[in-house]
């Protein structure tokens, strides 16, 4: 999802009239065409008249749409509306990241988190560094249920801002942190003399959308999060957040507006630039009216987040904070710039230097915080993490390969999308039959079940699950659950006001008769007059 900071984004719903558009389209298609009735011998078959109703509605006049519809059995291609259009697909772009991760690594696949000591240890006193080597484990334990499963909310605080709200998963955020402290006392060292130092040199930092460098360590999906609450008007409103930090204060000057006030609710800075320096904060200040209606949610809490802007600085003072909490007597400084310079070469930890790890989420498990609730971090760091298996540690040389790949591998040729990252940000686009291609050669992978798993499930859960408050009154009840796919929204300011340049989904759809098949809906160009 992309919204420029110029959008009032409170105003903002995934409940949007063109995402229902979206879905009653495809419930069409299982309903109206369920029995197979659109099959064609032409590459260029148009769609069936009660899908073209939707394309035809007034809100569309100037908007332009593409659908692919495929039998993934026999190839046979049932609708193809605009084959050739090269049409913006957003966050639709993910299932190409996360197929390709998959199909590399494994879906069981785990990114571990060591820490070594580097120096000497007499009497519980390491004489040297402790250091954690960030692996790219994207969740650090700050999403596992007490069940092993993974927490996923399906209004994520990722898009907290941007969206106005969000739910948060209940697992405590620094529980890896903590779990890793927890190893290094029970290995014996009860002081570290000299620094604590994340090692993030596992690929070059990118820029994510220009706000902040991605490094492969992470706390909290690098994110902290402010829960709100009103009080009573003219006093200070409620905050507390997570995590609690000295890497990063927040400072609330927050107050409780009477009813009928206007909402100001501000976060100043929204990304805090101070991180790995002393008495760093960040203030949420404005006025919170006591009758606003939290967005999403329709009920308090209201949830909104700051950006951690320099993770490896962040999880080193986390880390640190977890040290001492476990017993570790830490002498250097909690709050500084994570000092890099100290560390050996890359690739000479000995083992038994090794004092602690802690084991990822299989990456099914990441494959779905990523492609359910759209986590585009977690999605740009998975195209880099692939690129190190070609052999690359930068994100133009990830994507570069990423070429290569879908070339020789999937038959996508270069001419057939436009990615510019790995999360669907921007002006990425795609033809409907690049995307189709790429989810009909999961299926045969051995990765596909935990693939398929991973989609957001029409109705039930992620991105798709909102469409459940619509069952009643727009007959999709035939359409739940027998979706499985990525949707994409990419979102632009006018003069006019906003404008959709692109919601996309695209996935796997079961047919009454039982049918699984490939599909891909997108519509471009929408302004966007009323939001639901």
């Amino acid at each position: 999802m992309e919204i420029p900071a110029s959008t009032d984004s409170r105003a903002w719903s995934p409940r949007i009239a063109i995402s229902l558009a979206l879905i009653l389209a495809i419930s069409l298609l299982i309903g109206g065409c369920g029995n197979d009735q659109t099959s064609s011998s032409s590459a260029d078959a148009s769609a069936p008249a009660d899908v073209r109703a939707v394309f035809d509605k007034p809100m569309y006049k100037n908007s332009l749409w593409g659908l692919r519809l495929v039998d993934p059995a026999t190839g046979k291609v049932l609708i193809n509306v605009r084959p050739k259009r090269q049409f913006f697909i957003g966050s639709v772009r993910k299932a190409f990241t996360v197929g390709e991760l998959m199909n590399q690594v494994g879906a069981t696949k785990t990114y571990d988190t060591p820490v070594y000591y580097d120096g000497t240890i007499d009497s519980g006193v390491l004489d040297g560094n402790l250091i954690m080597v960030a692996s790219g484990d994207l969740t650090m334990g700050g999403r596992t249920n007490p069940d092993g499963s993974i927490a996923v909310s399906d209004y994520d605080h990722s898009e907290a801002d941007s969206l106005g709200n969000a739910v948060l998963t209940a697992p405590d955020p620094l529980a890896g942190y903590e779990s890793l402290a927890a190893q290094v006392a029970a290995a014996g060292i009860t002081e570290v003399s000299g620094e604590v130092i994340i090692d993030d040199r596992l690929f070059q930092p990118f820029s994510f959308r220009g706000e902040f460098n991605v490094t492969p360590i992470f706390v909290n999906d690098d994110f902290v999060d402010l829960t709100i609450n009103p009080t009573t008007p003219g006093e200070p409103a409620s905050v507390v957040w997570r995590p609690v930090s000295a890497a990063l204060g927040v400072t609330n000057t927050l107050t409780t507006g009477a009813s009928g006030s206007k909402y100001t609710l501000q976060l100043n800075p929204e990304f805090p630039q101070c991180i790995g320096q002393p008495d760093c904060t960040a203030e949420i200040t404005g006025q919170l009216p006591i009758d606003f209606v939290p967005p999403l949610t329709d009920a308090y809490p209201l949830v909104q987040t700051f950006s951690i802007t320099q993770p490896s600085n962040y999880a080193r003072t986390v880390f640190i904070e977890a040290l001492e909490a476990a017993g570790v007597q830490i002498d250097a400084a909690p709050v500084e710039a994570n000092p890099t310079q100290l560390l050996p070469s890359p690739g000479s930890y000995a083992p038994d230097t090794q004092v602690a790890e802690l084991t990822g989420m299989p990456y099914s498990d990441d494959a779905k915080l990523i492609l359910k609730v759209s986590y585009n971090i977690g999605s740009d760091t998975s195209l880099v993490l692939w690129g190190l298996t070609q052999g690359v540690n930068n994100m133009s040389a990830a994507l570069v390969a990423e070429q290569q790949n879908l070339a020789s591998n999937y038959g996508i040729t270069a001419d057939e999308y436009h990615f510019i990252d790995g999360s669907g940000g921007g002006d990425t686009t795609a033809i409907n039959s690049a995307v189709t291609q790429m989810l009909s050669d999961m299926i045969p992978s051995s990765s596909f079940q935990a693939y398929f798993d991973a989609m957001p499930i029409l109705g039930v859960d992620g991105s798709l699950a909102f469409v459940k408050d619509f069952q009643s009154n727009h007959s999709l009840a035939g359409a739940i659950g027998q979706v499985h796919a990525k949707t994409g929204t990419f979102v632009q300011a006018s003069s006019a006001g906003l404008v959709l340049e692109g919601q996309a989904l695209g996935g796997y759809i079961e047919t009454r008769s039982g049918n699984q098949l490939v599909f891909h809906v997108v519509v471009n160009s929408v302004h966007v007059t009323e939001l639901s």
